[in-house]
């Protein structure tokens, strides 16, 4: 009975239909692995040692969440570093898009899929509350902003002088972003028009889209200097190839910047869990290092874990 057992055995599998088109390559929806399918198996292939190894680590990532965060061009720095942080603590994806507060604001009112903006001005995220755009009671000040006139090491410009630098007549083109919906583009009008330079210089004026394509302007050499955010100055490529001086906070509106959760996102628990992490000390003191001043209150709480005990 057994001989005859195995000789059936050997007529089925000789008959047998092969797995997949084409026979030796076979493809499981259920994850993204490929195995060689041979039809005498000989000896344990390498290739299905690795597709099991593949298979253990995929159900790991299957409950991963991703969230769609709209961010003010200021955070282009800061957030690479804040997101990688989050995505390791928490094993969820951060997807992160920049831009102008303005565009994105426009952008929300036409059904743009974030489930975070983050903004340079508070005022967008008011606006879209008052729309009922928002997700009731999420609005939070996460930092405010601070102004800068930057210029390349080669630049002969003395800034030390302020805002008055930029009547010299060496200078073409000054770059700031634009007015109509960068927020640091209507603070450095504020700036100038508080130093009584703005009609002298306004012909000069070449506006970037948004603060990071202001940066690119001067960074490339088609502006002279920039007015720009602390932010920007202080990552590593824009801090070893130029210097700046901050602008005084009194001539200008305050950059009060906030996130809000919207109320279309469809990951509201993810958002509120990014939101929090913001206010962990870890991402307080990196947020600082990017020369972003935090809430009285938040920054109270990191001061407070910084105390050694006794």
């Amino acid at each position: 009975m057994t001989l005859r057992a195995n000789q059936s055995s050997r007529v089925l599998a000789a008959t047998a239909p092969p797995l997949c088109d084409p026979p030796n390559l076979c493809h499981y929806s259920s994850s993204m692995t490929s195995i060689v399918a041979h039809n005498k198996l000989r000896f344990v292939n390498p290739i299905v040692i690795l597709a099991a190894l593949l298979c253990l680590w995929l159900p790991a990532r299957a409950g991963a969440a991703e969230i769609k965060v709209a961010a003010a061009s200021d955070l282009t720095f800061a957030f690479k570093d804040v997101a990688a942080q989050f995505e390791k603590q928490t094993g969820n994806s951060v997807k992160l898009t920049y831009g102008s507060s303005g565009n994105f604001f426009a952008q929300i009112q036409n059904g743009a899929p974030f489930d975070l903006f983050f903004s340079a001005d508070v005022g967008y995220p008011q606006k879209l509350e008052a729309a009922g755009l928002i997700e009731p009671g999420t609005i939070y000040d996460y930092a405010s902003g601070k102004l800068v006139m930057w210029a390349p090491n080669e630049s002969k410009l003395d800034l030390s002088r302020g805002l008055a630098v930029l009547l010299d007549p060496g200078i073409k083109k000054i770059a700031i972003a634009n007015p109509l919906h960068a927020p640091y583009g209507s603070a450095a009008v504020a700036a100038m028009r508080h130093a009584a330079i703005y009609d002298q210089v306004k012909s000069k004026l070449v506006l970037g889209e948004n603060i990071s394509q202001t940066a690119q302007f001067v960074q490339s050499g088609n502006a002279d200097v920039a007015l720009l955010a602390l932010s920007l100055a202080l990552a590593p490529a824009m801090k070893n190839s130029g210097r700046y001086v901050e602008i005084p906070s009194a001539d200008y509106p305050p950059l009060i910047q906030a996130a809000v959760i919207l109320k279309s996102s469809r990951n509201k628990e993810l958002a509120k869990q990014f939101l929090k992490f913001l206010q962990q000390p870890g991402t307080v003191a990196l947020m600082e290092q990017y020369g972003f001043s935090i809430p009285g209150d938040v920054a109270a709480a990191h001061n407070d874990s910084e105390v050694p005990a006794q």
